[in-house]
Parts: C-alpha cells; structure tokens; sequence
C-alpha cells in the first residue's frame, strides 16, 4: 500500500472505526483525524485521539512500515517529538521518540474493495485512471466538477498572472503582451514566442508602433530569423530595419531553433504568427483598457483580429512564395487567444480589484464561446463526457491535465467520490 493511500484513509476515515486497536491491544477512538500537512514535519496536526483511557492531543505520522520512522530519522528531530499515534500499514518494530517513550501504532486495514479500486487507479496505461468505473459518475454530479475545475483553472493562471504583475512593477498592459505572445505561439512554439516577447520590450516597440514595417522587423530580428543572407526584397528591407533598431537599443536576439517548423501547416508557421503577432502590436492602442471595458465577444474578437502586409498574402516565409491568401485569423484562432490570455488576465483584474461582477462577465464569456478542438476534448468524448462551450471544455482540460496525467487521483473530488463513497449519491 502506498503512503499516500495511507494518508489519505486516515484523512477521510476509510476504516472500520469501531475495531481500531494499537499493536499493543488498546482500542482507538479518533475524536478528530487533524489537518493534513503538505510540508515538512508531522503528516497530520492538531489530532485529537483517545487511547485506552487517556486522550491524547497533537499530531499522527503515517508510514507503510513502522521501521521507515527511523531511515527518515525522525526519532532525531524535535517536531516529531508531539506525534501521538503512528499509522502504517505494517508494524515491524516498536518506534520511540527522542527521550525514549514508545509512541503507541495503528495497523491501518482497508477494506478490500477500496484496495481493489485504488489499484485500478494505479493501472498504467489508462487514459484516466478511474476509467473502469467512470460510469458510476453522474451528470449532476460531473456538472458540478467542471464549474469547479473552470475556476480552478483560472485561479492557477491568476496566481502566474500575479508572478507576472510583480516582475513589471503591476503594468497590466505589458503582462497582457507577454500571455498573447505566448498565446500565438499555441503549444507548439509558446516557449520562443514568450521569449521573444521579454526579449523586446513594449517600450522599444512604442516608439517605433506607428510604422508597420519597424514592427515587424524588431519581432523577426529579436526571434532570429533575419541572420542569414536575405532571400528577397522585402526580407532585406526589414534586415536592414532591423539592424539599425537593434544598434539604437542594444538589443540581442534570441536562438532561432527554439523554432519548430516540422509538420505544421503553412499557415501556422512560426513566421505567419510572427507577422500576425506584429501587425496587433501595431495596430493596436491601450488593448488591456479596451478588452476590459468591452467585455463582449464580438468586439474583442475585432480588437485582435489584425490584416498582415501585402506580403504575407503570398508568402508563409520569407523567399518562399505562395498561393494568395490573406492569412486572416479565423475566430477559433481569435477564441484561443482570449481563452489563454484576454479572460485569464481579466480574471486575475477582478481578483485584485474583488469585483466579482468583472468574474461573472468572464464566466459568461466563456459560456458563449464554442468548444475547443483538441486531442483533449476528443478523450473525453470516449466517456461520453461532450464540452458544450469553452467553460466546460476549460474545465475538462484541467481536470485531464492537472489531475489524470499527474495522478492525482486522491486529491480529486471524482476520484474522491469514486473511491470513498458511491457516487452522485447513487
């Protein structure tokens, strides 16, 4: 049995509360179980335990074999010195604390059904963990989950969002500048792109924003793509911008092969994005003002939708011509960005300024906006389990994400449910 299970039964009772004897014979009366501590020290403080007659007030330890208190030396430190029961699975040897007393142990016994079904969670190979008994889930019951899980996701990217705030002394525009750039690069590229972004600073773009071309040399000059030898006019046009911009404000580049390219469609191509990116920057005035005041998704999909130069029309790189296409974000290209980026930094707004009327606006937002595409939501749809707006499919990519892949599954209140008690009230 794995020590987290261990935890985890004695945090929520998973045991015949009515046979609990130490090693020793003396029964067991858990008056209150105690609150589970995720750092260093004690498992559990401020437990409440009745042993034999007495009762005993402090803390529990939890180990799968009595001896592991001695290989992580806790009969050495101080804070165990409170643990009044030690929990395991298996009591291999009479444990003591630093001034000699024996401290009193539980062999923790679940019941067979449980194991069972933690063992499934543990199956490898799973796409969730809990996929055999995924059906004993009820809608109700999931429905609640996912409003959850949204929330949740968006008060993870809020505290990245606070981070943020902090290192640019809280100017809310340029945070706003590093999660799109990111968000332009989608998964594949985010990394170089939000690279590029710290890499060029809004100031150095601010003076020069009035001038398309200016803008779109900075960002391919500071992403490493005009090093080499110009393959054209326009590509030398934009070196030579970029040249002088780079010398007036001492700036360097970033490696190009951070650059993925490989099986991407052309329009997708990190230089396509790249332009997209720059003709935003260029066209756009005071856009955290704007998409905070105009909440509605219509005008913020305007307020990012930006026409590249004539150039992108026939080109997905430089040198490389094309079939004439304007290369015009479609609005589930536009919904990424404001799901990744616009609604995140909102959220974190509202937080900051607790105006939950703000949160509410977002949460409706994302409720008017369709389902992502992805392999994600696809998985899901397996179990039967279908997004019907950005809300829930948000919510399904946390849960996937942030629970499923990381084996969480004794944290989530589904694994939870599935685990501990019939589900959904069934």
């Amino acid at each position: 049995m794995k020590e987290d299970l261990l935890q985890y039964a004695w945090q929520y009772r998973l045991y015949d509360v009515s046979r609990l004897l130490t090693v020793d014979g003396e029964p067991i009366s858990v008056i209150n179980v105690g609150d589970l501590n995720r750092d260093a020290g004690p498992d559990f403080f401020n437990v409440k335990v009745k042993i034999g007659g007495t009762i005993w007030a402090g803390n529990v330890e939890v180990h799968v074999t009595a001896s592991d208190w001695y290989k992580h030396h806790h009969d050495e430190d101080p804070r165990y010195d409170s643990v009044v029961l030690h929990v395991v699975e298996r009591s291999d040897m009479r444990i003591r604390r630093a001034n000699g007393d024996v401290i009193p142990q539980l062999e923790l016994r679940l019941d067979e059904a449980t194991l069972a079904k933690y063992e499934d969670f543990r199956r490898p190979h799973q796409w969730i963990h809990c996929e055999k008994h995924w059906e004993r889930v009820t809608h109700e019951f999931l429905q609640l989950q996912l409003c959850r899980m949204s929330h949740l996701r968006l008060s993870r990217k809020t505290e990245e969002i606070f981070a943020l705030l902090e290192q640019s002394r809280n100017n809310w525009s340029e945070v706003l500048y590093r999660l799109l750039a990111k968000s332009f690069g989608m998964h594949t590229n985010a990394q170089p792109f939000d690279q590029l972004a710290q890499s060029l600073p809004i100031p150095c773009l601010a003076k020069h924003k009035d001038h398309a071309e200016q803008v779109e040399a900075l960002f391919f000059g500071q992403a490493g793509l005009l090093e080499e030898a110009p393959s054209d006019d326009y590509e030398a046009l934009l070196q030579r911008e970029y040249n002088f911009l780079r010398h007036k404000f001492g700036l360097t580049p970033i490696d190009p092969s951070l650059w993925k390219f490989a099986r991407m469609r052309p329009n997708n191509s990190p230089y396509v994005r790249i332009a997209q990116f720059a003709a935003l920057v260029h066209r756009s005035n005071n856009l955290f003002s704007m998409v905070l005041e105009n909440m509605r998704l219509v005008e913020i999909r305007q307020a990012l939708r930006a026409d590249l130069s004539a150039y992108w029309h026939t080109h997905t790189r430089f040198g490389a011509i094309s079939p004439y296409s304007t290369k015009r974000m479609s609005d589930a290209t536009l919904d990424l960005l404001i799901i990744n980026a616009v609604c995140p930094i909102l959220y974190a707004y509202a937080i900051r300024k607790e105006d939950e009327t703000i949160q509410e606006r977002i949460m409706s937002l994302l409720e008017q906006m369709p389902t992502e595409k992805n392999h994600t939501i696809e998985g899901w749809k397996r179990f039967g389990v279908c997004a019907e707006n950005a809300f829930q499919s948000q919510a399904l990519i946390e849960l996937k994400t942030q629970y499923c892949d990381t084996r969480k599954c004794l944290q989530c209140s589904i694994g939870h449910k599935l685990l501990a008690k019939k589900c959904g009230g069934e």
